[in-house]
């Protein structure tokens, strides 16, 4: 059995892009249209991982209530320095700031979306 991909509601469909595919580095790889919504799919860089975000044609106006079953999405990154400077740079902040995990080198940090879905940062030596 092969994982496909994970699906999330979307206030902005613009902002929601702008932050997946400039700041997370994810590719947009086709959208598809249903009766009442438009889905898009995000590649990651090497394409084994799937992000549906899905943009409802009646979405709430105040956006989705994010359950309290949901934890986060992770992303690998070679330098959460670099990360921060980008970060900064596009107007967003950390949820999180980065920190050592286990004293043994692994940095994390936390951001959250534009729909206040978090994102963990994992920075290693070896991926």
């Amino acid at each position: 059995m092969k994982f496909l991909h994970s699906m999330i509601r979307v206030k902005n469909i613009d902002e929601s892009l702008r932050f997946y595919t400039e700041l997370m580095g994810m590719t947009l790889s086709h959208k598809k249209r249903l009766d009442d919504c438009e889905l898009y799919f995000l590649d990651d860089e090497s394409k084994c991982c799937q992000l549906e975000l899905t943009y409802n044609d009646e979405t709430p106006q105040d956006g989705y209530e994010n359950g309290n079953a949901f934890g986060h999405f992770a992303f690998g990154v070679e330098s959460l320095a670099e990360f921060g400077k980008k970060l900064t740079e596009m107007g967003y902040e950390y949820l999180y700031e980065p920190f050592d995990l286990n004293g043994k080198g692994t940095m994390i940090a936390f951001v959250k979306d534009p729909d206040g879905n978090e994102i963990e940062l994992i920075e290693k030596v070896v991926w």
